[in-house]
């Protein structure tokens, strides 16, 4: 018998129906996971009765536990429009709001500056995004059926008959919702694993690093597997095979690909080394009520939202107005682009982030700026929204 490559498994994830029920799965709802780490705890406590002895008698069964994990992926293409992204469960999962998908359409006449043009009501809302010729740019404004305005301009001008790509944007919620992480390996008889119950109580981008990375952590309900599965756990009657393998898209996408969008005009910037947005639900849990060894619900905190980055100085206005913000605490829109090519695009959108004052490192030959802790505010759970296109 050989030992279990660390690289025989595969992940999916689904959104839970109810708090702690597995989902079904299909193979559509396979992800790229780089890694998962899983970690259940039994609560225990010192045992003070007098035994006549020195020996430790053991614990009660039953105790409550405690499970946490973490995920990384990168980021990938996603292809098939007619579905959502494989990593669209844990982008709602971190941010609480139900997918809100744009089919595409086509521009109309009229369209310049951030002013699109559509031929057709395009039944957008403020905060979803659009995409054209490998760029992605969100809605700041409806102005009628018809016209939306951006918060900045494409490229090119969208010209009469241009298409206008489809895209799904995933916005911030007061409740969060659960999901069920599976996690299968070969050979069959292995040990599989489900984390039911998940929640995300962290969640990271990473930008121009070797490739795009998305990385998710929290805590779950319970960690069911095939080895020790008996009764009704996680709402299941036996442990689910894995669904049948589909069609599944290995392409990543080289981190230092994007675009970087920061200030009130916003200006795009070309000496951006390195960013990362951190979003923190404050996560907890109903587990520490009587009469349940498992957590109960999901109940989240103020949610803050951070954007850490780096760039280099130069003397143009752009880079000097992003310091006037920051020494004025004046708000700044952030809107950061990964990839470069449709069905490989992932924006982040903060409409307000206020700066704060950078430091500067003069150690090397050219001087940077690091702006860090810089905290994204908003009116009512709209602080951050990330669209896939």
């Amino acid at each position: 018998m050989s030992y279990i490559s660390s690289n025989a498994n595969r992940f999916y994830t689904a959104v839970e129906s109810a708090y702690g029920q597995v989902s079904a799965i299909t193979g559509m709802e396979r992800i790229p996971a780089v890694k998962l780490t899983t970690k259940q705890q039994v609560e225990t406590a010192e045992r003070k009765d007098k035994t006549g002895s020195r020996t430790f008698t053991g614990l009660p069964p039953g105790a409550r536990r405690r499970t946490a994990f973490g995920m990384k992926t990168y980021m990938t293409s996603w292809t098939d429009p007619l579905h959502k992204p494989s990593h669209g469960p844990l982008f709602q999962a971190s941010l609480g709001g139900t997918p809100k998908t744009f089919a595409g359409g086509t521009a109309g006449s009229g369209s310049s500056g951030t002013t699109l043009v559509l031929a057709a009501p395009h039944g957008l809302t403020p905060g979803q995004a659009v995409t054209l010729g490998g760029e992605i740019r969100f809605v700041a404004a409806v102005t009628d059926t018809l016209r939306v305005q951006l918060n900045a301009p494409f490229s090119i001008t969208p010209g009469a008959g241009a298409a206008i790509g489809p895209t799904v944007a995933y916005l911030p919620a007061t409740e969060l919702p659960s999901i069920s992480i599976f996690d299968y390996w070969s050979p069959n008889s292995a040990v599989q694993r489900i984390l039911c119950g998940a929640a995300v109580d962290k969640m990271e981008i990473h930008v121009n690093g070797d490739y795009h990375e998305f990385e998710f952590s929290g805590m779950a309900q319970d960690l069911i597997d095939s080895s020790s599965f008996s009764g009704d756990l996680g709402g299941l009657t036996a442990f689910p095979n894995e669904p049948v393998l589909a069609s599944f898209d290995y392409s990543i996408v080289p981190g230092h690909m994007g675009q970087a969008w920061l200030g009130n005009t916003p200006d795009r910037f070309y000496t951006l080394t390195s960013a990362n947005f951190l979003l923190n639900n404050a996560l907890d849990l109903r587990a520490r009520e009587f009469g349940s060894s498992l957590p109960r619900c999901i109940a989240p905190g103020r949610r803050s939202v951070t954007f850490d980055f780096e760039l280099f100085g130069q003397d143009d206005d752009a880079t000097k107005t992003l310091y006037q913000a920051a020494r004025q605490q004046s708000p700044i829109e952030v809107m950061l682009q990964l990839g470069e090519q449709s069905q490989q695009l992932v924006g982040v959108f903060l409409k307000s982030v206020v700066p704060e004052v950078p430091e500067f490192d003069d150690s090397e030959q050219r001087l940077r700026w690091r702006f860090r802790n810089s905290r994204a505010q908003g009116t009512v759970d709209d602080e951050i929204v990330v669209a896939f296109g």
